[in-house]
């Protein structure tokens, strides 16, 4: 006879009925000292991002570097189009005028910037995923409605798990679930 192997453990998740009780549970969560920790909310919730410990500090960076990269294309584009390839001294002015070059050169910018952020957004969040094991929790097609939830994820550097359970049923939670992940 063969039996389905256990499922390893993915994290715990609790469920909330107000966003003020998820604040609270997450700046608890987050000073314990969880840092694999997320949340599900059917709305922005204010100060959440700063509760669960959240620090976006790629984006900004990776959208100057797409800006730098898109002045200097746009620019030598220019450059290399009309004063290099293809000179023409229209009017006695001169073929290097860089004034000339400013609108295209933002525009350039401005461009590869935005797509850089849009792109590395989908990128580093992992989009787009299709399945997730919190997908597979009892009542959390509610997060899109009316329920909240906080995950702590097993990856953590902190997490035992008869620990962690004991920690998530004293948050005051309606419901602390634990979610077995894929093989």
């Amino acid at each position: 006879m063969l039996t389905k192997p256990i499922s390893p453990l993915f994290g715990y998740i609790a469920e909330f009925d107000t966003p003020e009780e998820l604040i609270a549970a997450s700046r608890k969560v987050r000073d314990a000292g969880y840092k694999k920790v997320d949340a599900f909310t059917p709305f922005p919730v204010e100060g959440l991002s700063d509760a669960i410990g959240f620090r976006d500090k790629y984006i900004p960076t990776l959208m100057l570097c797409g800006a730098i990269i898109g002045s200097i294309w746009g620019l030598s584009v220019q450059v290399f189009g009309l004063g290099w390839s293809y000179p023409l001294n229209i009017g006695g002015r001169p073929i290097w005028s860089w004034p000339n070059f400013i609108p295209i050169t933002f525009e350039a910018t401005v461009l590869t910037c935005a797509f850089t952020g849009v792109i590395m957004m989908f990128a580093l969040n992992g989009l787009p995923q299709f399945y997730h094991p919190v997908f597979d929790v009892p009542n959390f097609d509610r997060a899109s409605t009316d329920k909240f939830f906080l995950l702590i994820e097993a990856k953590d550097a902190k997490f035992d798990p008869i620990a962690t359970r004991e920690f998530m049923d004293g948050l005051g939670s309606e419901r602390v679930s634990e979610i077995q992940s894929e093989l």
